[in-house]
């Protein structure tokens, strides 16, 4: 039952790794920012699952922070990112 659970993972591990490419792909070629932007925010996502898939492979619970990092980074930088391309700047200053 290891052995296949290990060989299912790296599968997985496999399927995200040129999930990744792809998505790289779309970030240097992408149309529109907004395309750039999801593609980012699915490397995010990408990079959550390997992480995930590591933490099966070495039977641990340590990169459970790590995950969690990556996802609260992720979030901060979407919003900064919609943001800048709403508004063109991230922090607003008021020059009264």
């Amino acid at each position: 039952m290891n052995d296949i659970i290990n060989m299912i993972t790296i599968v997985c591990m496999i399927v995200i790794t040129i999930s990744i490419s792809l998505l790289l792909y779309r970030v240097v070629k992408g149309p529109t920012n907004p395309d750039r932007a999801v593609a980012l925010d699915a490397i995010g996502i990408n990079l959550m699952g390997m992480a995930g898939l590591v933490a099966i492979l070495l039977v641990t619970t340590r990169l459970n922070d790590v995950i969690l990092l990556i996802g609260v980074l992720l979030f901060i930088g979407t919003i900064a990112l919609a943001k800048y391309l709403e508004k063109g700047v991230i922090i607003d200053r008021d020059d009264d």
